[in-house]
């Protein structure tokens, strides 16, 4: 693939993770959560021990439902709560990366298979209108 610049840094650059994809914004509310765990737990934390899976989807569900029902910023902190449910994940995507993830998932199911299984047509209909 050609680029405009014809810069061969360009090239080898457009094979790197792309990094410029991310939303800024999304960036700095994360950087808030962690700042915030920093503060309670300690910066980097889930490095020097390992973090339990379970702990942590608990932990971004209580964020995502807090969200769903109304709340958007977390009491405690004043951070977004969805800020908090990325940092969940973030903590254990790192944690699984460096060795430190304590896997306490329960034996696999099948929801891989069912979130599959049913085209929308069959799904049951939430609207109120016919």
């Amino acid at each position: 693939m050609a680029y405009p610049d014809n810069n061969p840094k360009t090239a080898v650059g457009a094979t790197k993770v792309p990094l410029h994809l991310v939303p800024p914004s999304a960036k700095h509310y994360l950087a808030l959560a962690l700042a915030d765990g920093a503060r309670k737990y300690g910066p980097y934390n889930w490095r020097d021990s390992k973090i339990s899976v379970s702990v942590y989807v608990a932990a971004m569900h209580r964020h995502i439902d807090a969200f769903w029902d109304g709340e958007d910023f977390a009491e405690d902190s004043g951070v977004h709560h969805l800020a908090h449910a990325m940092a969940c994940l973030a903590l254990l995507l790192d944690a699984n990366g460096v060795g430190m993830l304590q896997d306490d998932r329960p034996t696999p199911g099948a929801v891989g298979q069912l979130q599959y299984a049913f085209s929308n047509k069959n799904l049951p209909r939430t609207d109120t209108g016919d």
